[in-house]
């Protein structure tokens, strides 16, 4: 009889304990027409702003603990907001260059999430590994996830990802000279 009793106990908690691990985790499709992903890069008096297209995205999470998440950015949507006719134009089609980011060979640019840590309710430290122009580089910000939203902002060097037109101009030539970091500031709902 003890034998038996002891059996069920093992069995009941060893397939509550697998049913839950498997019930908690979940990935999230982020919805990609209702997402923003704005950018601002940064000049010698001054600065631009814009948007590109989320493609695709997903968060996973573990119960409400985030764990991890992958997106694609279709690069070729780069789309200047403070410029209008044909200096927006200029902008817009020199941004999709050779000189920038190259949107003709490298259609996409990806974020895969390769850490994930909590530092508080909510708000997550995420190191993931950013792909622009075919280059991998890793980097680390922070997000904020509530329900079914998320947000997160990142500062990007564009010079890791060979992106170096009018980087680190001296002298007479600095009203020239762009920043070599932008940030971009990402609102998701899933």
């Amino acid at each position: 009889m003890k034998k038996r009793v002891l059996s069920l106990v093992l069995t009941t908690v060893v397939g509550a304990s697998s049913i839950a691990n498997t019930a908690e985790k979940e990935t999230k499709e982020v919805k990609a027409e209702e997402s923003q992903v704005t950018w601002k890069a940064y000049k010698f008096g001054g600065s631009h702003t814009g948007t590109v297209t989320l493609k695709s995205g997903a968060l996973e999470f573990d119960g409400e603990k985030l764990i991890g998440g992958e997106f694609v950015v279709d690069m070729s949507s780069i789309n200047t907001t403070d410029l209008e006719g044909d200096y927006k134009n200029k902008l817009d089609g020199h941004l999709n260059s050779e000189d920038f980011f190259a949107t003709e060979a490298n259609p996409t640019s990806t974020l895969v999430f390769t850490k994930v840590k909590s530092t508080g309710k909510n708000s997550y430290e995420v190191t993931g590994d950013l792909t622009i122009k075919g280059i991998t580089k890793p980097v680390t910000f922070d997000v904020s996830v509530y329900g079914n939203k998320a947000t997160a902002t990142l500062k990007v060097d564009r010079t890791k990802y060979d992106i170096k037109y009018s980087s680190g101009i001296i002298g007479t030539a600095k009203d020239k000279l762009i920043y070599d970091e932008f940030d971009l500031v990402v609102d998701l709902q899933m």
